[in-house]
């Protein structure tokens, strides 16, 4: 799917003078947008306009592009994960939260017909990945990062660890299984693979 819009994706969409966001049209309009990404069609600000019944000058008040109104999309459903309990058993903690069940790692919220489309959209377009991840994705992150610091603190963890690449590096290993080799990651070899992954990585991890 080719997305486009008025102005290129990534480019602001103006902003004029005129009456105050009514977040009352958010959830419609983002639904058009879903319907079309669901249908495979291409997402123009024209055919959201259609589909979702509001003037262009409702959806410019919303989004400063169509990529950010797309990467919204896209993240209807996820959350953001709680806090994680910041003493205790460290590597049970993160195992449970990032390993510890399908739901911990996969694309709980929504299914995986969109999680797919999601993943195709996002490698077609830069832009839209980098909207993504800035917007979304990223803040999803913090529990287990603040986790990881915390043992870091606590001497648990080498005080020398790359906190976002150890994130990437077990959060990496669920990804590779369920785009690369097509394995549904409830499956029990699966689990097997991603827990063996888990202790490789926490060895690496733990003062030693």
């Amino acid at each position: 799917m080719t997305l486009t819009a008025a102005a290129p994706a990534g480019v602001a969409v103006r902003r004029g003078p005129g009456r105050p966001r009514d977040t009352d049209l958010d959830p419609q309009i983002i639904a058009a947008v879903l319907d079309l990404i669901d249908a495979e069609e291409e997402v123009t600000v024209s055919r959201v306009v259609e589909r979702g019944g509001v003037s262009r000058a409702a959806l410019y008040r919303r989004w400063p592009s169509l990529t950010t109104l797309i990467a919204a999309a896209l993240d209807v459903g996820r959350t953001v994960p709680p806090e994680l309990p910041l003493d205790g058993d460290l590597r049970e903690t993160l195992f449970t939260a990032l390993i510890g069940s399908p739901t911990s790692i996969d694309a709980s919220g929504y299914s995986e017909a969109r999680f797919r489309q999601r993943i195709r959209l996002v490698m077609a377009d830069r832009a839209l990945q980098r909207a993504y991840w800035e917007s979304h994705v990223s803040r999803r992150r913090g529990p287990v990062e603040r986790a990881l610091r915390a043992g870091v603190d606590r001497g648990i963890l080498r005080h020398d660890l790359d906190v976002e690449a150890a994130f990437d590096a077990i959060a990496g290993a669920a990804y590779y299984q369920s785009i690369v080799r097509g394995e549904p990651l409830e499956s029990p070899a699966t689990r097997s693979r991603l827990a063996a992954a888990f202790d490789i990585t926490w060895r690496g991890m733990v003062v030693s």
